[in-house]
């Protein structure tokens, strides 16, 4: 008995970098699954932001529009008639 005491006192030593090795494997495939899906998912934050820029090119697009309609009622204002192009926001 005597002569296992070291051997079993220094066990947990040697055996310690296999049990975090092997915990690290188990955790690995769960790990890049949880990669994957932020890969392929879209955060709030991200959301927002693309929102914001859709909707800046949306006013852009009807700013422009108008100051031509604009344009056209001054070069010609019998032909004039209430606005009726794009407006941002309604598609």
């Amino acid at each position: 008995m005597r002569q296992f005491l070291p051997l079993i006192l220094a066990l947990p030593l040697m055996v310690g970098g296999c049990i975090s090795t092997a915990a690290s494997i188990v955790k690995a495939p769960f790990q890049v699954a949880g990669k994957a899906v932020d890969w392929t998912t879209t955060s709030q934050e991200e959301s927002d932001r693309n929102y914001g820029r859709k909707m800046r090119k949306a006013e852009a697009r009807e700013g422009k529009e108008r100051r031509e309609w604009e344009k056209q009622c001054r070069r010609d204002p019998d032909d004039c008639r209430a606005y009726d192009g794009y407006v941002a926001g309604r598609g």
